[in-house]
């Protein structure tokens, strides 16, 4: 039997998969795994656990949102010990899950890890962090990170627009130069993403035909401030159509780029905060990591949501 290292995060989200725990260990139970439960307490708590614990399990598979799994991701490579991950997404927006088109049910996510296989996908580094699918600066990235929990729980999805409108008045251009393989952009901007995924935010979706979540290559959109109404109205036309050919939107796709940013701006990965620098380096870790997905062509077996609560 098989040994699992199982990390919940029993905040996330609506905290709606702390009842279903007893049937999420059976379903593992009866797939071969003998698991182990541990319950985060707090911020990095996840990647700690990960690195003191991993070598003594077989694969290691989270509960929670986008920033559950980035801790989970991090411990892992952090570790460099090679451990398959699965992933149950259950937190408000789950971005990287939609990317990856995980299921939204629980306990059809517990069972697509037990039938499915590893698949290797990119990771970024962020200096010394690491993100599984974005970092990103500018309107909204501060909502993901200041918005409290309670809320997030209380309102899911709505809570990040709504924290992201009170954020308009206080928007700021800010001039940044970034160095590409073969190009130097320069400007005054809004918004940037360093992205590996189709959704940033639940409110920004890039097209699956531009974005190979393994090709080693980040996407990276840039937003100007626009000049007067009728171009604010062609960057949202664009943005909503993902046709990113107007004057205030640049969008490249490039391995590495260096930064030289406004050393006090906040950044956000994967939706949690962290400290702006005056240099930062970004690069692509080509098929870092290996998530589990169920790929198989029948028909998804659905679960109905009934059961007992702890």
């Amino acid at each position: 039997m098989q040994k699992m290292l199982f990390i919940m995060n029993p905040c996330a989200g609506l905290r709606k998969a702390n009842k279903y725990l007893p049937q999420m260990i059976s379903i593992f139970n009866q797939g071969g795994y003998e698991v182990t439960t541990y319950m985060t307490a707090g911020p990095g708590d996840g990647t700690q656990v990960v690195k003191r614990r991993l070598e003594d399990f077989d694969l290691v598979v989270c509960a929670g949102g986008d920033g559950t799994l980035n801790e989970t991701i991090s411990g892992v490579l952090q570790t460099g010990i090679d451990r398959p991950i699965g992933y149950i997404p259950c937190g408000s927006t789950n971005d990287f899950a939609t990317s990856l088109k995980l299921s939204g049910n629980i306990l059809q996510a517990a069972q697509d890890i037990v039938d499915g296989t590893p698949v290797a996908y990119d990771v970024g580094q962020f200096n010394h962090r690491y993100f599984s699918y974005v970092a990103s600066f500018g309107a909204f990235t501060r909502a993901s990170y200041s918005t409290p929990q309670s809320v997030k729980n209380a309102l899911g999805h709505l809570a990040y627009i709504l924290e992201g409108i009170q954020e308009l008045p206080q928007i700021r251009t800010t001039h940044m130069r970034l160095e590409l393989e073969d190009e130097v952009i320069e400007g005054d901007f809004i918004f940037g993403a360093v992205s590996n995924s189709t959704s940033v935010g639940g409110i920004l979706t890039l097209s699956p035909e531009q974005v190979d979540m393994c090709d080693g290559k980040f996407e990276i959109l840039l937003v100007r401030v626009p000049k007067d109404p009728l171009e604010l109205h062609e960057c949202i036309v664009a943005l909503r159509n993902q046709k990113y050919n107007c004057n205030m939107i640049t969008f490249r796709s490039a391995p590495s780029l260096t930064i030289f940013p406004e050393p006090d701006m906040p950044w956000t990965l994967d939706g949690e905060k962290a400290d702006g620098q005056s240099v930062i380096q970004i690069k692509n870790l080509r098929q870092a990591v290996r998530l589990i997905q169920n790929g198989n062509d029948h028909a998804v077996k659905q679960i109905q949501d009934g059961g007992a609560s702890c």
